[in-house]
């Protein structure tokens, strides 16, 4: 029996454990990244591990989040993260040079190589066969000091890609035709590998878009072959000798199989408010369209913007849409300069920002009042956009930029005969907005900067025998990050500062919560199914620490957010029973008898509902190095008492 192309990478990166499924293994991991939101908490991480210098083969730090300064902050932050960049052994890649995963993608990436990043959607890396994973910043922090990177052993879901696409159906619609079947859930603890016949029709871009939005579906990360495709893409990049070819093995076994006939798809979109929530466009019909964005880490790709200028060139935006367009990168945005196309977009009335996220992540761009945004992004969770009562649709840049036209929801393919786009041979390479790091012989000389928004890590301390507090949140279902911990204009540039962000922490489900939980002291939150799901940013288990959170009970939990709970020693758990979550209730009493002990000697704990008087047993599995993590009160405090 072979090997699949996943568990192919996963053996040849293998440091503990094995491969039994459900099992926790080690990694090594050769490359990290991380961007300016999630980058300074990270560092400062990093920097408490006391290590030198990082131990990867490459770690680079991006700015691309943050990049709209209204005040210090956000520039400060920048300051930082350059400054420990220099001195601790990381390239530095400038506020303007683009968004991590496109850049990383172009100039780093490298098949067969591991990736954690501090994004959900460093999983973009598996488009030319990486093996590249979202992770919160105290795991990249302990990748940079040369750890491994823990995973459970995740089964390995096949899909089977037939035909080709047929013309103005994109990239985006295949991978929204996965998450329409599998959901937002369907790809927990699971590898999403692609293969078949209709890969090779797919360039890297567009392979990228695809496993860019596997984080949607909830996967560990997703992945394809590196071939002669990916081989074309990095001799256009000047890095043919970075390439390797990587495949799974003629008779690999797989845990599930997903069957796409590509020819048989029409373009689709992803209706509010979630991902999964799947329909062909031509089924929406002809709605009324305010706002169009293009770009973002899923579609920002050269290939994308040559499509969109194809489309409006000679044309004019519809009066009532605002339509912005971002490039992904420094070298998309001199291409699209160099050869005409900018001008096209310019022309057309198109609104460009700056090579960044921007309004993927509510970073400006905000719709009008119950506006419908068509955006190419990948996710429109209700709020993120920036305006609460907003209608977000996500689609593929052909679909966005028809719609741009003509003011309504338009199927692309009532535009006529696709025009034709020609890739060029070679990409202009100009790394010049990526500053190397000092050599290590003046790296004592190298002082880091920090402004006055630059906060320590929140203090932790190890779990006591028992936990007794009141709940002081009950959620539903599917809670994403943006609700613990939203995003936005406002809101992003206090990432470095753990006390200031915890003042917004869940108040887009309870306003009044952060004031409770100081009120109180402490607390537990209890929630439904998927709790956690979306963006990786720990802060959304940082804010909950700071504000006294000693235990998260749940149906089930995001696979990011978990980990992330267990590094900064909160305790997650789990009901035995799903019905049970109908048994506790807002301001109940609860207690954790013997919670340290249980959780020692692998027992089940228990919850004693002390309002109602019920006892309720909980799920808890962990591995052996979680349950230390837990007991010494969270990652950073487990990693001190190992170096000593």
């Amino acid at each position: 029996m072979g090997y699949t192309l996943a568990q192919k990478l996963i053996r040849s990166h293998l440091l503990s454990g094995d491969m039994t499924p459900g099992s926790e293994i080690g990694l090594r991991i050769d490359q990290t990244l991380t961007q300016d939101a999630t980058g300074t908490m990270a560092y400062l991480e990093f920097e408490a591990m006391g290590v030198p210098r990082v131990k990867t083969e490459l770690s680079v730090a991006y700015i691309d989040h943050n990049t709209l300064q209204t005040g210090f902050e956000n520039a400060d932050d920048h300051r930082y993260i350059q400054s420990v960049c220099k001195k601790h052994g990381l390239y530095f890649s400038r506020p303007g040079n683009g968004i991590c995963h496109q850049v990383h993608l172009e100039r780093f990436g490298i098949p067969g190589k591991t990736l954690i990043g501090s994004d959900s959607h460093t999983p973009t890396g598996g488009g030319i066969g990486m093996l590249a994973f979202g992770a919160g910043g105290l795991d990249v922090a302990v990748a940079m000091g040369g750890g491994p990177y823990y995973i459970t052993v995740p089964k390995i879901v096949f899909v089977n890609l037939k035909g080709r696409l047929q013309p103005w159906v994109a990239a985006k619609d295949i991978i929204l035709e996965v998450l329409r079947i599998m959901s937002v859930k369907g790809g927990v603890g699971k590898i999403i590998e692609y293969g078949g016949e209709g890969v090779k029709s797919l360039s890297v871009p567009e392979r990228a878009t695809i496993t860019n939005m596997g984080a949607e579906l909830g996967a560990s990360t997703s992945v394809f072959p590196s071939d002669e495709i990916t081989r074309e893409f990095m001799r256009a990049q000047g890095r043919e000798s970075d390439w390797a070819a990587r495949s799974p093995d003629p008779d690999a076994v797989y845990d599930e199989v997903i069957e796409i006939d590509l020819s048989t798809l029409r373009p689709l979109a992803a209706c509010p408010h979630s991902p999964d929530n799947v329909k062909a466009v031509e089924e929406i019909g002809e709605i009324k369209v305010d706002q169009c964005c293009i770009g973002s880490c899923t579609n920002s790709s050269l290939f994308d913007m040559l499509k969109v200028a194809a489309i409006l060139k000679g044309k004019t935006v519809h009066p009532d849409v605002s339509l912005s367009i971002a490039p992904g990168s420094k070298q998309v945005y001199n291409m699209l300069a160099e050869n005409g196309a900018l001008a096209d977009l310019i022309a057309a009335g198109a609104r460009i920002l700056e090579c960044a996220c921007g309004p993927c992540i509510g970073m400006g761009q905000s719709p009008n009042s119950g506006g419908v945004s068509l955006r190419t992004f990948n996710r429109n969770f209700e709020g993120r956009s920036g305006t609460a009562d907003a209608k977000v649709y996500l689609v593929s840049p052909e679909t966005a930029a028809a719609s741009a036209l003509t003011g309504v929801f338009t199927d692309p393919r009532t535009l006529g005969d696709l025009p034709e786009i020609k890739m060029p041979d070679s990409f202009l390479i100009s790394d010049n907005m990526i500053i190397p790091p000092a050599p290590e012989s003046e790296a004592d000389q190298v002082e880091i900067l920090r402004g006055p928004n630059i906060k320590p890590f929140p203090a932790t301390s190890a779990l006591p025998e028992e936990i007794a507090a009141k709940v002081l949140l009950k959620v539903g279902d599917n809670i994403t990050t943006d609700h613990i911990m939203p995003a936005g204009a406002k809101i992003l540039p206090l990432r470095s500062n753990i006390p200031a962000i915890s003042e917004y922490c869940f108040v887009r489900c309870d306003e009044e919560f952060p004031a409770r939980c100081k009120a109180e002291g402490k607390g537990i939150i209890i929630g439904g199914a998927n709790y956690g799901q979306g963006s990786s940013r720990e802060h959304a288990a940082l804010a909950p620490l700071y504000l006294g959170i000693k235990a998260v009970i749940v149906k089930s939990f995001a696979r990011i957010h978990v980990a992330n709970l267990i590094n900064a020693g909160i305790l997650p758990l789990t009901f035995a029973d799903e019905s049970d979550y109908d048994r506790v209730s807002m301001w109940d009493s609860l207690t954790l008898p013997e919670v340290r002990s249980r959780l020692e000697k692998g027992e089940q704990i228990i919850l004693k509902n002390n309002t109602t008087g019920e006892t309720l047993p909980l799920g808890a599995r962990f591995s052996q190095r979680q349950t230390e993590i837990l007991l010494a009160g969270g990652l950073l405090n487990y990693t001190r008492e190992q170096n000593k």
